[in-house]
């Protein structure tokens, strides 16, 4: 009865918990391009147009605030959500961006893409 619902919600919870960790992991493991990985193992197609569009508005001008990683790659896509996150590429004494970052990344991401989707579907 109603223990029963709890013991689901709770199970619902745990998984989106787990999804979300696994996710963070993956993109914080593959943040400096070493684990050859594509973006698509990730992220769905349309999620990687707007990646690539959110890159334009989050690369600098010079060489150091540029994406240094392949189009497409995981690595590429965890330089994105790393600056969703808030870590400033451009800063050499700035450490490399961990899992705080990218989850505060991933969620600002998931945020666009929900509003992004909702566009679609009205226009």
């Amino acid at each position: 009865a109603a223990s029963d619902v709890y013991k689901r919600q709770l199970m619902k919870l745990a998984i989106i918990t787990a999804r979300t960790a696994c996710r963070v992991m993956r993109l914080v493991r593959a943040r400096d391009g070493q684990v050859p990985e594509a973006a698509r193992d990730l992220f769905e197609p349309d999620q990687i147009e707007l990646l690539a569009a959110l890159q334009l508005k989050y690369e600098g001008r010079t060489a150091q605030q540029k994406n240094p990683h392949p189009p497409g790659t995981l690595a590429w896509a965890a330089w994105i959500i790393a600056r969703l996150g808030g870590w400033k590429s451009s800063s050499k004494s700035e450490s490399p961006p961990g899992a705080l970052t990218m989850r505060r990344g991933l969620a600002e991401f998931d945020g666009i893409w929900h509003g992004y989707t909702l566009g679609k579907k009205c226009s």
